[in-house]
């Protein structure tokens, strides 16, 4: 079917899955001279007296025209700017938002990307208020998502939250940003390669639901984002505006499917784990889009690794009766601190380390090998994906993140723990190959 953004904020009868898909986002506006619709979007959501949240940069690439508008709309508002230097997606900003938010406020506008973007949609769920987002990068792709992901106790979690009402992205503010930010929502687009394959290798494997047009709809995003991509890191603003409406198609396709399959698969689990170590330790992170665009890449190298092995039932039931999971969580803690314990926590909920149910996974496995091996092959090679990540200046490797490659295997070998999901890593460990 044809995608178009009046008809995906309407929601859809989906001929592909027989489901009715509906993103919550009900207003979408990308272009230049965007910004100047912020009161009739205020209006139509009822908002008399607004909320704005943002952060030192984001407060002069975007939040004093944001004020500018609004004191000229005559509607009351209050600002408040997060002045810590890169914030923590945490505990502590959603508290200083709540604390910061007046009572008699009645809409909250977020003026930023990743972490005002989610902080607000927490703010906004828990006050019941809507919620406008103004995009100052096109860096990531939570921007129409239901969720927040943050940093719970240690652990990278994707907390249920709210989908923003509306997004605004001015290309001329978009076009204005670092490059790097840019790169970044490039990057959070290519990790679609992956995690697209992924969802419907689960989809053969565990039954999970799968929908062919939520596929086409990110794969058709992908496509326009890397076309654009070129020309958006020099500060096109159409190439900007091809980009920022990938990245809020992403958000949308998740909502659709009810579940971040489309999106999101095992480089995320590897950006999560570089984020958690970061915290507990103080190690190199970058930005969330980055780290996922490097280890899609990396991912992909291991599919291709994977493509050449030949599955062998005796090896990998070997493989998981020698598997200690004591040891595993050992390991867990020395690498993640305590981050580990809510990753523990879930793995003894979960039980995916269960020799029969890896018994019954493997058999599937094997009777599906050749299915399996045809879904990888739509990845894009390692060598293309290479190529074109250095012709836009995205970093292809762990070095260039201020990672060595033990960082960066380790955190392949934790990624399936992050969530209870079928990823490359579980993939790999029932076929006894992950080490």
């Amino acid at each position: 079917m044809t995608f178009d953004m009046k008809t995906l904020l309407a929601g859809f009868d989906c001929p592909a899955c027989g489901k009715h898909h509906t993103g919550k986002l009900t207003d979408c506006r990308i272009g230049r001279g965007a910004l100047d619709a912020l009161p009739e979007l205020i209006r139509k959501f009822g908002g008399t007296n607004a909320f704005v949240l943002c952060d030192e940069d984001t407060h002069r690439a975007a939040g004093e025209a944001v004020l500018s508008i609004l004191e000229n709309a005559g509607i009351p508002h209050t600002e408040h700017i997060i002045t810590r230097t890169h914030p923590a997606p945490d505990e502590r900003i959603v508290g200083e938002a709540v604390m910061h938010c007046p009572a008699a406020c009645d809409i909250v506008i977020a003026v930023g990307g990743g972490v005002i973007n989610d902080t607000c949609k927490i703010l906004a769920a828990a006050r019941k208020l809507p919620d406008i987002i103004v995009g100052t990068a096109p860096s990531m792709d939570g921007f129409a998502s239901a969720t927040s992901s943050m940093e719970r106790d240690g652990l990278k979690v994707s907390l249920s939250s709210k989908c923003p009402d509306a997004v605004i992205g001015d290309t001329a503010i978009l076009a204005k940003a670092p490059v790097h930010m840019i790169r970044s929502g490039v990057g959070d687009m290519l990790a679609k390669y992956v995690s697209l394959v992924e969802w419907k290798i689960a989809h053969l494997l565990l039954g999970e639901y799968y929908c062919p047009a939520i596929a086409d709809l990110v794969k058709d995003a992908l496509d326009r984002c890397v076309k654009a991509a070129p020309a958006a890191v020099l500060g096109d603003e159409a190439a900007c505006a091809d980009v920022m409406e990938g990245l809020v198609l992403s958000g949308l396709a998740m909502n659709f499917a009810g579940l971040s399959r489309p999106a999101s698969g095992m480089e995320h689990y590897i950006s999560h784990i570089l984020d958690m170590r970061a915290l507990e330790f103080g190690t190199p992170a970058d930005l969330h889009g980055i780290q996922c665009g490097a280890a899609t890449l990396y991912t992909i190298r291991a599919y291709e690794t994977l493509k050449k092995q030949c599955p062998d039932r005796e090896k990998a039931l070997a493989y998981v009766k020698n598997f200690s999971r004591n040891d595993w969580f050992a390991y867990l803690r020395s690498k993640l601190g305590h981050g580990a314990e809510a990753i523990i926590a879930g793995e003894l909920k979960e039980k995916k380390y269960d020799p029969a149910k890896h018994a019954a996974r493997l058999e599937d496995i094997l009777s599906h090998w050749d299915e399996i091996l045809s879904i990888i092959d739509e990845l894009p090679s390692s060598e293309e994906l290479e190529r074109f990540m250095k012709t836009i200046g995205h970093p292809t490797t762990g070095a260039e993140l201020g990672l060595s490659d033990d960082d960066m295997h380790e955190a392949f070998l934790m990624a399936k723990d992050i969530r209870d999901k079928y990823v490359l890593g579980r993939l790999l460990w029932d076929l006894g190959l992950l080490a």
